[in-house]
């Protein structure tokens, strides 16, 4: 069995990445273990003041990175990559020097991987079991909710270190993390990339209280991990999600399949998908330019309204909508305004910076016809649906 998992390691140019920092009590055991399965082994000692160093010597077959002082291992990850890919390594599995992870699972990941030879592959533990440490247990749920708002992947262990990484994506890109929190960047931009993130089980074990140690700090670390989600999150509403909304436009198949999942969503009703759509024109109308698609895909999660629809419907404030949308505010707006009201022309000069000439009128101008909009394609979608409906159901009963 190990025979044959080496010679596929060696076919995939697979890699296996050690980082460590103090932990000399269990790395020689985990380096042997995965010495059974495989020959490529990358240690990387992230500044350890034990005797690490002495123990990685006693194995020749390593391939050893050292230096001081301990710089966090995002900084021991990011460097092994580099080694790897330099080495001609396609992948590389990183697994924690802790003990906590077991060679035996390797397997898993190989034959994963020549199923899907392109994703990012995540060791998915059971965090359900007893000897999980509470804090381990929420911090992984943290994770995985604020890789889904980013992402729009649900995963099930965002925040195990056993992973398998295809390295080329990794090549060219440039992290601006070094702790823990960069195993949450890294897969996040990944995703963002296009890569995909599939998991796989995996077995895992907690010492005991006494016995555990771990370099986690729970302060500092999750502070850490909570300020880069909140970078994460805005760079995914306002320029991921929109991005990606306007490559579906451009691609009729996958357009197509948004509107087959959720426009025609047999699971969600036609009311839900009518408030979606014009909360969704709400929002892209209101005048808050700049934060209209993270603050609607914010309370599309809050209220539970189909996110897609809300994301798809909210870009009616797309650049060549602009105008038209400032132009029929003002209009608007001066019904509000009476006497005081200002004319304007409409041309494709008109931007946001017109909103300067009177605001008070654009603002009541704006709320107003995103009001009316949002009546008026959330009804045109509720007629349209009942009619799709009804047809269906005729063509049943044919």
């Amino acid at each position: 069995m190990t025979g044959s998992l080496k010679e596929k390691v060696d076919v995939l140019k697979t890699c296996v990445i050690i980082p460590t920092y103090n932990n000399a009590a269990t790395l020689a055991a985990v380096i042997e273990d995965v010495a059974q399965y495989s020959d490529h082994i990358i240690v990387v000692n992230d500044g350890s003041t034990d005797h690490t160093a002495d123990i990685v010597k006693q194995y020749p077959v390593v391939q050893f990175i050292n230096y001081t002082p301990n710089a966090g291992k995002g900084w021991a990850l990011r460097t092994a990559f580099r080694y790897a890919i330099d080495k001609g390594y396609k992948y590389g599995i990183s697994i924690d020097s802790d003990g906590q992870h077991f060679a035996k699972d390797l397997p898993a990941f190989i034959n994963k991987l020549e199923e899907e030879p392109n994703a990012v592959i995540i060791g998915a533990r059971n965090m359900g079991q007893a000897s999980v440490p509470g804090g381990s247990s929420f911090g992984n749920k943290f994770s995985n909710f604020w890789f889904k708002v980013e992402t729009g992947i649900t995963s099930p262990d965002t925040q195990s270190g056993f992973r398998l990484y295809p390295l080329e994506p990794l090549k060219k890109m440039r992290f601006i993390t070094r702790k823990y929190e960069f195993e949450i960047e890294v897969l996040v931009r990944l995703a963002w990339k296009g890569v995909k993130v599939i998991s796989v089980p995996v077995t895992v074990y907690y010492a005991p209280a006494a016995e555990r140690i771990s370099h986690f700090r729970p302060y500092k670390d999750f502070f850490r991990i909570s300020v880069l989600n909140t970078i994460l999150v805005l760079i995914s509403f306002l320029y991921i999600k929109p991005r990606d909304f306007i490559r579906t436009l451009f691609s009729r198949k996958k357009m197509k399949k948004v509107l087959d999942e959720h426009l025609y969503n047999p699971h969600h009703s036609p009311q839900l998908k009518a408030i979606s759509v014009a909360f969704g024109v709400f929002m892209g109308i209101v005048p808050i330019w700049g934060f209209q698609l993270g603050v609607a895909i914010f309370l599309a999660i809050l209220f539970k309204l189909n996110k897609p629809l809300v994301i798809i419907a909210a870009n009616i404030s797309i650049p060549p909508m602009i105008p038209p949308i400032i132009f029929l505010s003002y209009k608007t707006g001066a019904i509000w305004m009476g006497a005081n009201a200002m004319q304007i022309d409409f041309s494709s000069d008109i931007t946001l910076q017109s909103i300067k000439k009177n605001l008070q009128q654009y603002i009541l101008g704006s709320i107003t016809l995103a009001i009316i909009a949002a009546l008026v394609f959330g009804l045109i979608t509720f007629i349209f649906l009942k009619l799709i409906g009804k047809k269906q159901a005729v063509s049943k009963a044919d």
